[in-house]
């Protein structure tokens, strides 16, 4: 059982870091080269289905995380499942405002404050990217036995 949730913790958060640090380093860049109205066009239905992968993953690889650490497996389990957990919460806090106004009925998509908001949004997400790279690192660790 404690091996089955180590890789279960793992499998889930390198999922979860592969796909955040592709949006960053090629999805997020490539639609901010589009002409603002686009970038925006393509952000909404980017981030519906992004987050319904990703929640899951976060919240599936914490969970993991935390079961391998009560079976016995050491507190190293339970600090790289408190990493990929707090994606949860600082996208709550810290990215969601940013979501919503992006969203809002009636913005217009072509206007320098989306662009702002566009370029806010891709720095929030970067700092998901280095909590999903260090609980990665931290599991990986553990599970390879170093």
């Amino acid at each position: 059982m404690l091996e089955t949730t180590q890789f279960l913790a793992a499998l889930c958060c390198t999922l979860f870091t592969g796909a955040a640090v592709y949006i960053n380093l090629v999805e997020h860049p490539a639609r901010l080269e589009c002409t603002t109205e686009i970038a925006a066009a393509q952000w909404a239905p980017s981030y519906r289905r992004a987050t319904r992968m990703q929640a899951s993953l976060a919240i599936a690889s914490s969970l993991a995380g935390i079961l391998a650490w009560l079976l016995g497996g050491g507190i190293a389990w339970l600090l790289g499942a408190l990493l990929i957990g707090l994606v949860v919460p600082f996208t709550f806090v810290a990215i969601m405002p940013t979501n919503h106004r992006l969203l809002e009925r009636g913005r217009d998509l072509s206007s320098p404050e989306t662009r702002q908001l566009l370029d806010r949004w891709g720095r929030l997400h970067g700092v998901r990217s280095a909590l999903g790279l260090v609980a990665s690192v931290v599991y990986l660790v553990r599970l390879l036995g170093a």
